[in-house]
């Protein structure tokens, strides 16, 4: 195939979404494929890690490499991907429980660690395939069948933690712009180190109250900085709906890291040879 005629059906697979009509999964999907067709990169030299949930599905949409893990393990599971075959674009698809509940502690060490990969979080605030089960974001007064009152817990603020955590890229983008979505994936994946990117991403089924942030998200009163103290307290007194690139840093990437060590390691070594 020629390097210039890649389109975003090439990066489709022929297994048709069975998401709930309204999803707003479809559109992040749309997105993705479209920023794959963006970057240009040969879908075989491309890997879309997953773990468990709705969002988790995206592995089997894609004409890339793929693998569908267990429950909360996606990072790691692509994270031992990208250190073996750093020549592969991986990014890894995940939803705020399967990401931040079992999954959290591997996204705190992800974050620390580094390793050149995009992490997307499709974040409805609820767990979908179980019927509409609070998750680490759901707000503390959501009333439900499954949690009736409200859960009284603090959401996890995932932004934020990602920027304490030390991720070289932070974004939050809304799945009904799919413009701007595709836009900020494509500079994620082209940033090196570890980027995260948050997408709000309605459960119309078990959260129809939802349909609302169409009309609530906003992007004027996001400011880009390289300064993640800033980009955190930015991002603690907003209302949630901001959008856009929030962080973009200069840590060296896990692996240039690694490369600079052995480099040194080897010159004291040839010092000692007899």
């Amino acid at each position: 195939m020629n390097a210039n005629a890649f389109k975003a059906k090439d990066y489709k697979s022929d297994i048709a979404p069975i998401w709930c009509p309204g999803c707003g999964d479809y559109h992040v999907l749309m997105s993705i494929t479209k920023a794959m067709a963006e970057l240009n990169r040969d879908p075989k030299d491309m890997a879309v890690i997953s773990g468990i949930g709705c969002s988790s599905r995206i592995p089997a949409y894609t004409n890339c490499y793929g693998f569908h893990g267990v429950h909360g393990r996606s990072l790691a599971l692509a994270a031992g991907l990208k250190v073996s075959r750093p020549d592969l674009t991986v990014m890894v698809m995940s939803g705020d429980g399967d990401g931040f509940s079992i999954g959290g502690n591997h996204f705190l060490h992800a974050c620390r660690r580094n390793i050149d990969m995009t992490y997307i979080v499709m974040d409805n605030r609820v767990y979908g395939m179980t019927k509409g089960q609070p998750s680490p974001t759901t707000e503390p007064d959501w009333d439900s069948a499954l949690s009736p009152g409200g859960t009284g817990l603090s959401p996890f603020h995932p932004l934020v933690i990602a920027l304490a955590s030390g991720a070289n890229f932070v974004a939050r983008e809304f799945s009904g712009d799919i413009k701007n979505s595709t836009k900020t994936i494509v500079e994620a994946v082209n940033h090196p180190g570890f980027s995260f990117v948050e997408i709000l991403s309605p459960c119309v089924t078990f959260r129809p109250d939802e349909r609302e942030w169409k009309g609530a998200v906003h992007r004027a009163s996001v400011e880009e900085t390289d300064d993640p103290a800033r980009a955190a307290r930015r991002i603690m007194t907003d209302d949630g709906m901001n959008t856009g690139i929030l962080y973009r840093g200069h840590r060296k990437p896990y692996a240039a890291h690694v490369k600079d060590e052995i480099g040194d390691a080897s010159a004291l070594e040839a010092k000692f040879e007899v």
